[in-house]
């Protein structure tokens, strides 16, 4: 009877995992969805540290700082692949401005073990509406 449970949760568990692995959206759909009813502005080399309290990695794509109605959008000029939303970031940034010249290290956020770098880009603006 045990084992047979057993069969059973195993089977429905791997039935269900498709389908939650197809809920998730692909990093363009989800950077998409974030920028949703917000306009481009004109790209910046430096944001405030203040800007990058809150961040958010769109795992492959991009880095995208800030809260409220300015995002700051940040495709890296290398390392971009290696994005990924389970790690954490580790910024030192010189001065009061997160630019586009700094790096930012990952470690991985289960084992704290080094996971690579990026280095980044311009940040682009993204702001809603009034």
């Amino acid at each position: 009877m045990r084992s047979l449970a057993k069969v059973l949760f195993i089977g429905i568990a791997l039935a269900a995992a498709p389908a939650a692995a197809g809920q998730r959206l692909d990093p363009d759909a989800q950077l998409r969805k974030l920028l949703e009813g917000r306009t481009a502005g004109k790209p910046v080399n430096c944001i405030s540290l203040t800007d990058t309290r809150s961040s958010r990695i769109v795992d492959g794509k991009a880095i995208v700082y800030g809260w409220g109605r300015t995002i700051y959008v940040n495709v890296p000029r290398s390392g971009a692949e290696d994005l990924d939303s389970n790690d954490i970031m580790v910024t030192k940034p010189f001065g009061s401005q997160l630019c586009s010249v700094d790096a930012v290290r990952f470690v991985d956020r289960s084992g704290g073990f080094p996971r690579g770098f990026v280095q980044l880009g311009q940040f682009v603006p993204y702001t809603k509406a009034k």
